[in-house]
């Protein structure tokens, strides 16, 4: 099957409740400087995935710099998200953070997401074995 690299309206995490869920009962795992946040979303919700993305306000004060490291979130997650769909056994909201003010550029982005979301990968297995 042919992987496709898209990042559709479904996939993305707006709902406020489920959010705010997320930072109440999420677990997280962190790969410096990148954080995830995530929990096993409530029946019914779409997809196998929902993420969300966020770049503090105190790190980077004007919005076209957060805004330049959401879209580089974005892109990563969008080439790398194969690695987490293949490995899911529920659905899961997850939310994605730049926490630094360092400047990095895409490509260690990318090399950070990937170990970050092996990590993931890691951290849900160990956790579906103590059940």
């Amino acid at each position: 099957m042919e992987k496709r690299y898209t990042y559709p309206k479904h996939e993305k995490l707006k709902s406020r409740i489920i959010i705010g869920s997320l930072f109440e009962e999420g677990k997280s795992v962190s790969k410096y400087p990148l954080r995830l946040v995530y929990a096993p979303l409530p029946d019914g919700e779409a997809g196998p995935l929902q993420m969300g993305v966020s770049v503090s306000k105190k790190y980077f004060k004007r919005a076209h710099d957060r805004n330049h490291f959401k879209r580089l979130l974005r892109e990563s997650y969008r080439l790398n998200k194969h690695l987490l769909l293949d490995n899911l056994q529920q659905p899961y909201a997850v939310m994605f953070f730049y926490q630094t003010k360092d400047r990095m550029d895409f490509d260690e982005v990318q090399e950070k997401t990937v170990l970050l979301f092996e990590k993931l990968i890691e951290s849900l297995k160990a956790e579906s074995q103590k059940s």
